[in-house]
């Protein structure tokens, strides 16, 4: 599996810190936020959420971190980052194939920013623009498109074998 480069990830960080975290400062508690998880996940029409476990105490670099299966937060965390790590694990398949911070994890972030934080889609837009932040608006997880997932792993659109 190849990892690809995190184009954007500086941008995002810029970007939700003036347009994102100040609409969404309130703390999750660690005890919540499983059930947050599960109810957004299902609401979203997905089966599986990942599981919730707390990120390990000598971590420094990083205010949580996730995979398709596996959300890691601190003790509370920002609702603005509980959603962009549940985008994450919205955006990578079980095997850890990810467009890191690219324009599928920003569609799907976006999506859940105006559902759960009720920002407004075309200010958002807006602000993605003008921080030259690529998304894709109507981006899906890979894990429900088979296209993309085809795309992803022979490089060309439509062809080759069947879905994973």
């Amino acid at each position: 599996m190849t990892v690809p480069r995190d184009y954007q990830r500086g941008r995002v960080y810029a970007w939700e810190r003036l347009d994102v975290a100040p609409h969404g400062p309130s703390p999750v508690p660690f005890a919540a936020a499983q059930g947050m998880v599960d109810a957004i996940w299902a609401e979203s029409g997905l089966c599986y959420p990942p599981k919730v476990e707390k990120l390990p105490g000598q971590s420094r670099r990083v205010l949580a971190h996730a995979t398709r299966l596996v959300l890691r937060l601190p003790p509370a965390v920002p609702c603005w980052c509980l959603l962009h790590e549940l985008a994450h694990a919205m955006a990578a398949t079980h095997d850890g194939e990810t467009d890191l911070h690219g324009p599928r994890f920003m569609g799907l972030y976006l999506r859940l920013l105006t559902r759960y934080l009720r920002l407004d889609e075309a200010a958002l837009l807006a602000s993605l623009r003008a921080a030259g932040i690529d998304v894709d608006p109507d981006a899906v997880p890979p894990f429900l498109d088979p296209l993309a997932q085809r795309t992803e792993r022979s490089g060309t659109m439509a062809g080759g074998e069947g879905a994973a």
